[in-house]
């Protein structure tokens, strides 16, 4: 067994081999807490939480860390449009991120460090590369020397000479294209002592810091949005290389959540938050349409797809009930399907991976409709293990309070379309056939499907 991952820095799907035998170390960058989630953001988490629960599943102990960006330029930005403390707004939006993640059924991360708790690494950090040679101050600014450190720009291909400024807005640097490690203090925003004066930290100094700290000089995954490429983890590397650390050995980049062909953000006004579409659209539901396709895959957002996604699980869903109403609760095999886990192993290739749970469903409802019971059972505990892996299964505890609020809708929508069923029977006592298929069409077109059995008709949730 070998998972293999694309690597960004390599450019290629490499084999994952762990520093430390049967361990993992993975450091996300997380939330920058100026505004509450849209969904694109939450996608990063959830396909980081695959990826750990997939290495837990093969057996790795897995320290995940996650921080928090709870200083930067947009975050005071707000504060001043809204005239509220700066600390005020990063608390407010961390929340709403924790709980989009908990909503969306993430595990919570090993340890989630937040910028402001860790200035003193960023100032031994910053100390260290100035020592080096790799930093200089100016003015009570620090700035990284980008020519000082020959590996700069590895990870995204580009070639300093082309490279634009910087554009932090900083005033005396060596090169326009050296970036800030430390902002010198200005009025009415937040500052912390150090060596050169008061001011802040730059944005990339505080994951290299942090990371650092959480896991050492050397770590397996670091992972993140494709937007973070450049300049955020290039700077990234150029700051912990030249400090002296290995830094990660595997770069995971996942792809984006799109809106006509744009980037999901704040800035476009494109964004569809969490907290919003968690009140039109069950959770589950949500994680399966940002979960299930290849994290290296754009996600183009539209309500049509997600749709199509709440019928797709819709499927899976009713058959686990459906076994459940026959056996009582079956629980997970302890080893997925091999196709399952090769799908798995290899990039971690969800849509692959998927398509076992679908196919294992099919053999499921085959073996109900033959009423072999033990068959049934044997495919639901297959199904419960390759969905506990993705965070689906619809017996977990995580999804029992989703479960009841789903019951309760399910009884009113059963008592209305039994009203209906009703009527075609009626019609079908008096062999009005056409009454009868014109019913049951009509409901295979709300996306109903109905079957007739020994005991009388039974719907369900089908494909729309």
């Amino acid at each position: 067994m070998t998972i293999r991952l694309y690597d960004t820095n390599a450019r290629q799907i490499r084999d994952f081999v762990p520093l430390t035998a049967g361990c993992v170390s993975i450091y996300l960058c997380g939330a920058t807490v100026q505004a509450a989630p849209h969904i694109g953001h939450i996608r990063s988490g959830l396909n980081f939480d695959i990826m750990r629960r997939w290495f837990e599943y093969r057996g790795y102990d897995v320290t995940f860390i996650r921080n928090v960006t709870d200083i930067d330029d947009k975050i005071i930005a707000k504060a001043q449009e809204q005239g509220r403390p700066w600390w005020s707004i990063g608390y407010e939006n961390e929340r709403a991120f924790n709980d989009g993640y908990t909503a969306l059924g993430c595990l919570p991360p090993t340890y989630e460090p937040r910028a402001t708790g860790h200035v003193t690494e960023m100032v031994e950090m910053m100390q260290g590369l100035i020592e080096r040679g790799h930093a200089y101050e100016a003015d009570g600014n620090v700035y990284f020397d980008v020519r000082s450190f020959p590996g700069y720009l590895e990870l995204s291909r580009q070639d300093l000479d082309k490279l634009l400024p910087a554009g932090d807005g900083e005033a005396g640097k060596r090169d326009p294209r050296d970036f800030a490690l430390w902002k010198s203090a200005k009025p009415g925003e937040p500052t912390w002592a150090t060596p050169w004066g008061r001011g802040r930290p730059g944005w990339h100094l505080e994951c290299s810091a942090m990371a650092h700290k959480y896991l050492g000089s050397a770590f397996d995954i670091h992972g993140g949005g494709l937007d973070l490429i450049f300049p955020h983890h290039e700077n990234e590397i150029a700051q912990a290389k030249a400090f002296g650390d290995e830094f990660a050995r595997y770069w995971v980049h996942n792809a984006w959540v799109t809106m006509a062909g744009d980037k999901m953000s704040k800035s476009l006004g494109n964004s569809v938050l969490v907290s919003e579409m968690v009140k039109a659209w069950r959770p589950i539901v949500l994680r399966y349409y940002l979960g299930t396709p290849h994290y290296r895959s754009m996600i183009e957002y539209s309500e049509e797809a997600l749709r199509e996604a709440e019928s797709a699980f819709a499927r899976i869903e009713g058959f686990v009930q459906r076994v459940v109403e026959k056996a009582g609760v079956v629980e997970p095999s302890a080893e997925v399907p091999p196709a399952f886990a090769e799908a798995m192993d290899d990039d971690l290739g969800v849509p692959q991976a998927l398509a076992i749970v679908h196919t294992t469903v099919r053999q499921g409802n085959s073996a109900l409709a033959a009423d072999d019971k033990e068959a049934a059972v044997a495919r639901l505990a297959e199904v419960r293990a390759m969905l506990g892996v993705l965070g689906l299964d619809p017996l977990d505890p995580h999804w029992a309070g989703e479960a009841e609020k789903g019951e309760d809708l399910h009884g009113v929508v059963d008592s209305l379309v039994r009203l209906v069923l009703d009527q075609r029977e009626a019609a079908r006592g008096r062999k009005d056939w056409a009454t009868a298929d014109a019913i049951r069409d009509q409901l295979n077109q709300s996306g109903l499907a109905i079957e007739d059995g020994p005991q009388g008709p039974r719907w369900s949730l089908g494909p729309r």
